[in-house]
């Protein structure tokens, strides 16, 4: 999923970033209300994290150009803010959830699944356990094991695979492997989507007479088990 978390205090927006990206989110940083008004409003996020209190816009402004141009986009206002006529006025204003800070950051991750959830994005994401064939996946581990063979993948191989698995069957491009994994917009002149599928491929496929991991010529790359 891709999310965009709007703080303006650096080390919590580090904080949640490292935290997010670690759970398998590509998440976008904004530091201020212009620049978290621009990137929500412009942007494909499948939910928003917004501070209340922002430089050049607060939150409230964001939430309200958010709701102009969306009324689905799950939006979960952060705020240390814990009086009552606040938490009523964010809601109001169209936020689907409120956390008071400080929180616990598994509350956090609890909340956003919900959102997801909720909003028909992440019924997939809510899960924890993830497989295909004799493949298994534990997302709150980081582990993966192939016919019970534990493979050991870089945290972009481990969000790779975790896209894949969550779309097995489904044909997904360069472009939204690398929007959605890094982050970036694609630039056909890099092949760092090739070069990580090749050495996610060299670890989850060569040692095992079953291919999972499939080039589609043309279109991109699938996961999913096939006849011999």
């Amino acid at each position: 999923m891709r999310l965009l978390v709007v703080e303006d205090e650096p080390k919590l927006a580090q904080y949640l970033h490292k935290g997010l990206s670690e759970h398998g989110h590509v998440v976008d940083l904004a530091h201020d209300g212009i620049e978290g008004r621009r990137l929500a409003t412009g942007g494909e996020y499948d939910l928003v994290l917004l501070d209340v209190m922002l430089p050049g816009i607060d939150g409230y402004g964001v939430l309200r150009a958010i709701r102009e141009r969306s009324r689905a986009l799950p939006v979960l206002m952060l705020t240390a803010r814990d009086a009552v006529e606040d938490r009523v006025r964010g809601l109001e204003e169209g936020a689907d959830d409120y956390l008071v800070k400080p929180f616990a950051f598994t509350e956090l991750l609890a909340r956003v699944a919900a959102l997801l959830r909720r909003s028909g994005q992440g019924q997939e994401q809510a899960l924890t356990q993830l497989s295909l064939a004799d493949l298994e996946l534990d997302l709150l581990a980081r582990r993966v094991t192939r016919a019970g063979q534990r493979l050991e993948l870089t945290a972009k191989e481990f969000n790779l695979l975790t896209l894949l698995l969550r779309r097995r069957g489904q044909i997904l491009s360069r472009t939204t492997l690398a929007e959605r994994v890094w982050g970036m917009n694609f630039d056909s002149d890099t092949n760092l989507v090739e070069v990580a599928v090749r050495r996610l491929r060299a670890k989850l496929d060569d040692p095992f007479p079953a291919k999972l991991l499939h080039t589609v010529r043309g279109m991109g790359y699938v996961l999913e088990e096939r006849a011999e």
